[in-house]
């Protein structure tokens, strides 16, 4: 067993354990201390034994304080319940161990007491004076407990922060090297040179433009892990219009995506990829062209968008190749931000052609 049923893992037990025996060793000794000062020379080692012993009660509890603190935490969202759990669980646990040290001390009699009180008296004698004491060992285990959790988290965020822009930075620079090939760019040029010599000089301009726009937010807005839909929509859309003059009819593409979609925050640089993969792998290699449709609907609390193209069936390896880097990637971010709350789906298509379902939990951005 790594961790206890009170999600305590094996090596915070050992944690407990040591802090504890170094509180009690230090109030023993200094209990010590104090039955010297009084010229009590005698009973050091029953003494010293009894109240190192009396603290065991509060080691075994503080698993169930830990568990208490993280289920019913008093920080950011104190309630009656919450503040009665705590109070209930802190009565119990001083009066258990109150208990067990007057049994000590009634079996033992540290003090070598000729003459010894009741058991009630000593419960309550000793408790009256020990229960500060207890609350403030309370306290200092929900604090600690709340301390090194928000450690734990920091350090998980930075972390996954971490993780994020390395796989967006990965994403980034494959998106511009498989943009900046020398084919793509010859492909791109040659097509605003023929607008020019047909003196179409202002869809010319435009194609300019749109490529400049395409190649200044794929190198510039990498720094953002997730954008609103309506941004990829017009990335997608800067991207489609360079391909539509490449393959001219031979590339008929739809974009059906409800408005009302458009503030969903998604991973940045999402349909892209989708589309270059489509259009790579379903379109380009075919003399007739054919159709790619990007759709998007909401189900149950999530996004889903899928891409599709009317093309033949990808090779068995296509994702260890440079074509499916881009969804490769995709999915590791998506796994990041969401976990299994996202999807990422690879199917033919009915009644032929494949699609890429995309599906992850709807926010607004």
């Amino acid at each position: 067993m790594t961790a206890s049923r009170t999600g305590v893992p094996l090596t915070r037990w050992r944690w407990i354990a040591a802090i504890w025996l170094a509180g009690g060793l230090f109030d023993a000794s200094q209990t010590l201390l104090i039955a010297h000062a009084e010229g009590r020379h005698h009973v050091w080692l029953a003494l010293f034994a009894t109240e190192l012993a009396s603290w065991l009660p509060w080691v075994l509890a503080t698993p169930l304080v830990i568990h208490l603190a993280r289920r019913y935490p008093i920080v950011g969202g104190k309630s009656v319940r919450t503040v009665s759990i705590h109070l209930a669980a802190f009565v119990v646990i001083s009066v258990v161990a109150e208990t067990w040290s007057t049994a000590l001390q009634m079996l033992f009699n540290p003090w070598n007491n000729r003459k010894w009180p009741t058991f009630v008296d000593t419960w309550t004698t000793t408790l009256s004076f020990q229960l500060l004491t207890f609350l403030i060992v309370y306290a200092l285990i929900l604090t600690i407990t709340y301390v090194v959790d928000a450690r734990e988290s920091m350090g998980r965020q930075l972390t996954e922060t971490a993780r994020l822009n390395e796989e967006l930075s990965k994403a980034q620079l494959a998106a511009l090297r498989r943009q900046i090939e020398p084919h793509f760019m010859y492909n791109t040029l040659n097509s605003i040179a023929g607008l020019v010599r047909d003196h179409r000089n202002d869809a010319a301009v435009s194609m300019i433009v749109g490529l400049s726009e395409f190649l200044r937010r794929s190198s510039e807005d990498s720094h953002r892990s997730q954008v609103a839909l309506r941004e990829e929509v017009e990335y997608l859309q800067r991207y489609l219009d360079i391909q539509k003059v490449r393959f001219g009819e031979r590339l008929q593409v739809s974009v059906d995506i409800p408005g009302e979609l458009l503030c969903a925050q998604v991973p940045n640089l999402l349909l892209q990829p989708l589309v270059e993969n489509a259009i790579k792998h379903g379109i380009a290699k075919r003399v007739a062209g054919g159709n790619v449709r990007v759709a998007g609907a909401c189900h149950n609390g999530n996004l889903c968008l899928s891409v599709y193209n009317d093309g033949p069936s990808p090779a068995a390896d296509w994702e260890a190749s440079p074509g499916g880097v881009g969804i490769a990637n995709l999915r590791t971010r998506l796994q990041i931000l969401h976990g299994d709350d996202s999807e990422l789906q690879l199917r033919r298509a009915s009644p032929g052609g494949v699609e890429v379902v995309v599906t992850l939990p709807f926010t607004e951005a």
